[in-house]
C-alpha cells in the first residue's frame, strides 16, 4: 500500500464501517467502501466516501487530543438535519453513529455536495469582480437568513442557553487555549482579560453557526454567486448573531498578509465588496444592531488564535492529516496583535 492510500484511509477502519454499514444502513448498499479524504485535521477529518449509488462524505473527529465539548458529531448532525426546510442550504445529512467503539470516535455521514470551496487565494484569482460581489452578498445574505430563523420551529429550541452566550465563549476559548498552549503567547491574556473586561450586551439570540467563512461554504460552479451549502457545523449553538459575524469579518479581509496559514481573504481583492458594504447588507437583512461590532471582531481574533494554536499543539505532535500547515505556529502571534488594535480602533 502507498503512503498516499495510508493517508487517505487514516482515521478509519474500513472493515469496521463496512460491518456498521451493514447493519446500521444496508439499504445504501455499500459492500465495499472506499475513502479518500478530504480535509486532514485542522478540524474534523473529512472523507469522501464511494460505493454506493451516490458519493457520501464522511465526518469524524480529529485524531488525539479531544478538547472538552469540541468536534460534538452529534450536534452538526442534528443542526444540518434541521435547516433542511429552511432557507440555509446544507448537505442532507444520512446517518449518524454515535458509537465511538466503530472507528474510534463517533462520525456521521452526509450527502456530497458538488461545488466550488475556495480554499486558496489561487481560487479567487479566478473570479472576476462582479462574481465577488455576487459571492460576498450571497454570503451575508445566507447568514442573515441562518439568523432569521426561528429555532423553535426547526426543533433547535434546546440546542443552548443564550443567556451569558458570550461570557461562556470567553471562558470556553480561554479554557481551550490553556489546553493546548506550549509556548509563550505575548498579549494573548490581556487580549481576553480586555475581551472580558469590555464585553457589551448581547442582541436577541439567533441560531449561530460558529465559524462562518468563505472555505465553509460550498458555490454553486453553474451560478458562481449562489450558495449551494453552508458546512462545518460542529460550533453551532443558540446564541449570539454577532458573534458569527465578527469572526466572519476577520476571515473577510482581517487576515492579510499572513500567508497560506490562513484562508484567503476577499475583501483585500480589487473590486469585490468591502466589510462596511457587507455589514451594512447584513444590518439590513437581519434587522440585528451592528453598533458594537469591534468587539465582536476582536473576539473573533482571539478565537481563531485559539483554534490555530490547538492545530499547531496536534501538529506539532503528528496528529494531523493532509497539508497546508506550515506558518500556523508565526500567524497566531500576530492574530492576538490584530485583536488588541481591533479593541482600540477609533
Amino acid at each position: 500500500m502507498t503512503d498516499q492510500m495510508t493517508a487517505e484511509v487514516a482515521g478509519v477502519d474500513r472493515e469496521a464501517l463496512r460491518g456498521w454499514l451493514a447493519a446500521a444502513r444496508p439499504e445504501l448498499r455499500i459492500e465495499a467502501p472506499e475513502l479518500t479524504l478530504i480535509a486532514g485535521g485542522r478540524s474534523n477529518l473529512t472523507y469522501q466516501l464511494d460505493g454506493g449509488e451516490v458519493p457520501l462524505v464522511l465526518r469524524r473527529p480529529p485524531l488525539g487530543h479531544l478538547l472538552a465539548t469540541a468536534h460534538d458529531m452529534g450536534r452538526e448532525y442534528r443542526v444540518m438535519s434541521a435547516l433542511a426546510p429552511t432557507p440555509v442550504p446544507v448537505p442532507r445529512t444520512v446517518a449518524h453513529c454515535a458509537d465511538a467503539e466503530v472507528l474510534g470516535a463517533p462520525f456521521y455521514l452526509m450527502e456530497k455536495v458538488d461545488g466550488a470551496i475556495h480554499r486558496r487565494a489561487a481560487d479567487l484569482a479566478e473570479l472576476d469582480p462582479a462574481t465577488g460581489r455576487e459571492l460576498g452578498h450571497a454570503l451575508v445574505d445566507v447568514l442573515a437568513a441562518l439568523h432569521s430563523v426561528p429555532p423553535a420551529a426547526v426543533g433547535l429550541a434546546d440546542f443552548g442557553r443564550p443567556e451569558g452566550f458570550m461570557e461562556r465563549q470567553l471562558a470556553r476559548w480561554t479554557k481551550q487555549l490553556a489546553a493546548s498552549r506550549t509556548r509563550e503567547l505575548p498579549g494573548v491574556e490581556e487580549l481576553a482579560a480586555r475581551l472580558a473586561r469590555t464585553r457589551p450586551a448581547s442582541p436577541r439570540p439567533a441560531l449561530v453557526h460558529g465559524d462562518y467563512r468563505l472555505d465553509n461554504v460550498v458555490f454553486d460552479r453553474a451560478e458562481p454567486g449562489r450558495i449551494a451549502a453552508v458546512l462545518d457545523w460542529e460550533l453551532a449553538a443558540l446564541g449570539d448573531p454577532l458573534c458569527d459575524l465578527g469572526v466572519f469579518c476577520v476571515y473577510w479581509d482581517g487576515l492579510a498578509g499572513l500567508g497560506e496559514a490562513v484562508p484567503p481573504t476577499p475583501g483585500a481583492l480589487p473590486g469585490w465588496p468591502g466589510r462596511d458594504e457587507l455589514v451594512e447588507r447584513y444590518a439590513r437583512a437581519s434587522g440585528v444592531p451592528v453598533e458594537t461590532l469591534d468587539w465582536y471582531v476582536a473576539f473573533g481574533f482571539f478565537k481563531i488564535a485559539v483554534i490555530l494554536e490547538g492545530v499547531h499543539y496536534r501538529h506539532s505532535r503528528g496528529l494531523t492529516l493532509g497539508d497546508g500547515f506550515d506558518g500556523i505556529s508565526a500567524a497566531v502571534p500576530e492574530l492576538v496583535r490584530r485583536g488588541l488594535r481591533a479593541l482600540t480602533r477609533p
